[in-house]
């Protein structure tokens, strides 16, 4: 589907359910849905209508020419009019760590479309202080022997926390990555494996052009995502901290907080028999 002059993957899945459609936005910056679509999807899809939808130089989407078009705004107006084409009146979001700050993005900036949004890890930016101080620390905790040694050389020097993280991003193995994003190396293990028979990647680009551009101001106005909001974390997330999420919730008008107590950064993928069954819960809920 070409949306903002650029070809981008879309697929829809149990259009047969005829429920309001379920438009799931896929973080990274960068990343892709095929780890999730295989995890996730099965048990969304058997109650309701699912958009998987990989963002602009994403997955097996195109990438713009101008690193300029990976604009917050652009990305907006993607979805925008990504459901005008598909002529939905109103969609349910479902976005995980990038991408839940982008659902709530897409909330605030289309109130009468957006339903309901669930937002697991919500973040709106890489560099804000209190991701890049639990990045750091979650470093200093699963990192092991010259990796550590190396780490704390970095976090020792004078360069500010942003720069360090950069570098400390640049030092770290699969290893320690793995053991920084998942809690139990298993689950690790097969998102590795989803990665690799995928044959996608992350070429960063999208990242670089939003940490070059203006933050954006939707963390300070949260008060105006008036759509009932699903904020689900896992206990050990070293990534985004649970101390900003809560934060968040008693920010938005009508929110709640699902804690996963055996998860990192990625419930869905580390406890997604009950992550599905919250999810269609939460959906659910307004209808019942």
């Amino acid at each position: 589907m070409t949306l903002g002059g650029v070809r981008q993957w879309v697929r829809v899945s149990g259009a047969d359910r005829q429920t309001v459609p379920l438009l799931c936005l896929h973080g990274g910056p960068g990343g892709n849905h095929w780890a999730f679509e295989w995890l996730v999807g099965p048990g969304l899809q058997t109650e309701r209508t699912v958009i998987y939808h990989e963002q602009r130089g994403c997955g097996r989407s195109d990438a713009p020419t101008d690193a300029a078009d990976y604009s917050i705004q652009r990305l907006v107006a993607d979805l925008t009019e990504l459901t005008d084409i598909l002529a939905l009146p109103e969609v349910d979001l479902l976005g995980y760590s990038f991408g839940g700050g982008l659902a709530l993005e897409l909330a605030r900036a289309q109130p009468l479309r957006v339903r309901r949004v669930v937002a697991q890890a919500p973040a709106f930016s890489m560099l804000d202080p209190q991701i890049v101080s639990s990045q750091l620390g979650g470093f200093l905790q699963v990192a092991e022997g010259e990796i550590l040694e190396a780490i704390e050389a970095v976090v020792s020097g004078p360069v500010p926390a942003a720069q360090q993280l950069e570098q400390v991003w640049n030092v770290v193995d699969q290893q320690t990555v793995d053991r920084f994003l998942f809690q139990d190396p298993r689950f690790a293990a097969l998102n590795r494996q989803f990665w690799q028979e995928s044959g996608l990647f992350n070429t960063g680009d999208m990242a670089r052009a939003l940490n070059q551009q203006p933050p954006s101001d939707t963390p300070h106005h949260l008060d105006q995502v008036t759509a009932p909001v699903l904020i689900v974390a896992g206990r050990h997330d070293r990534n985004v901290p649970l101390e900003s999420l809560e934060s968040m919730v008693a920010t938005l008008p009508d929110a709640r907080l699902n804690v996963f107590e055996h998860s990192a950064h990625f419930p869905d993928t580390e406890e997604a028999a009950g992550f599905v069954r919250t999810v269609l819960s939460f959906l659910d809920a307004e209808e019942s």
